[in-house]
């Protein structure tokens, strides 16, 4: 399977909160639902359609627990939506050292060695393994080159605070830009591939 990670971030790289305030996942944090103003019919549906594209998907924990509170059994009726039909239709792999008892029906816990773990499940036949949220997860992922394309759906809004993608420091990494779209409120999604390291001048 191919790697693929998706990712909502600010003009700035904050990708935390970005579907509204949660005071369990982001205590003291006022800038939620960022997202949503921003939102329209064309890009809610691209988004929609990359989530219907996955065969499996891999999160981080804490992308995981949000998301199974939010998207789990408790909604399975609305087959109607994209996003609840292909999260609960497809297996979910997540990478945790606590998880003992998954909620999420079709869940497989990945502990231990998650590098080799994960190199098994892109091995598999099939087309996308998705990623996500997860930050903390992706930058895991890109530091050890398991990324095959990186999706930034980037919204044209500066928040000015919160957990960005990538830190102040860290890794390095050239891209190559395979698709570019733009949307009517604003919305950039951009897909790169990583293309080892960046040159420099």
């Amino acid at each position: 399977m191919k790697l693929i990670t998706n990712t909502q971030i600010t003009v700035d790289g904050v990708m935390q909160a970005n579907g509204g305030n949660n005071p369990e996942f982001d205590p003291g944090f006022e800038r939620g639902g960022w997202a949503l103003p921003l939102g329209d019919e064309e890009s809610e549906s691209y988004i929609g359609d990359y989530y219907q594209r996955a065969d499996a998907f891999l999160f981080g924990r804490r992308t995981y627990d949000l998301f199974a509170g939010y998207w789990g059994e408790e909604r399975r009726a609305d087959v109607d939506d994209p996003f609840v039909s292909s999260l609960n239709s497809r297996p979910k792999f997540v990478a945790s050292n606590t998880i003992r008892d998954p909620r999420w029906a079709d869940t497989t816990v990945l502990s231990g060695d998650l590098e080799v773990a994960i190199r098994d499940l892109k091995a598999r036949p099939g087309g996308e393994l998705q990623v996500h949220g997860s930050g903390q997860l992706i930058r895991w992922l890109l530091e050890r080159e398991l990324v095959d394309e990186m999706t930034l759906i980037v919204f044209p809004v500066i928040v000015g605070a919160g957990t960005r993608l990538f830190p102040e420091t860290g890794g390095d990494f050239a891209l190559e830009l395979l698709e570019s779209r733009t949307f009517q409120t604003g919305i950039l999604a951009q897909t790169y591939r990583p293309a080892g390291r960046p040159e420099y001048a």
